[in-house]
């Protein structure tokens, strides 16, 4: 086959009409979809909650450790020189 016997044979294959599709099939694949929106929808819901408590748990605990502060010093300089 050249190329334009190849191209008239997958035009013919793609102007098929395609099969009629049961009407019982099409209720199920919209509840299906539905219910995978709703999964999708809560799951994206939750991470964002886990997000949020991740962030506020992280503030809390940086203002009472304040990490960004010097700890203080465990010695005490010699005692000398008066």
């Amino acid at each position: 086959m050249n190329r334009l016997e190849r191209e008239a044979a997958a035009r013919q294959i793609m102007e098929r009409v395609p099969p009629p599709v049961p009407p019982e099939l099409y209720a199920e694949v919209m509840r299906r979809g539905a219910r995978m929106l709703r999964r999708r929808v809560l799951a994206r819901r939750l991470l964002l909650l886990l997000m949020c408590a991740a962030a506020v748990a992280f503030l809390v605990w940086a203002m009472m450790a304040r990490p960004w502060v010097e700890p203080p010093s465990q010695t005490t300089p010699p005692y000398t020189g008066w």
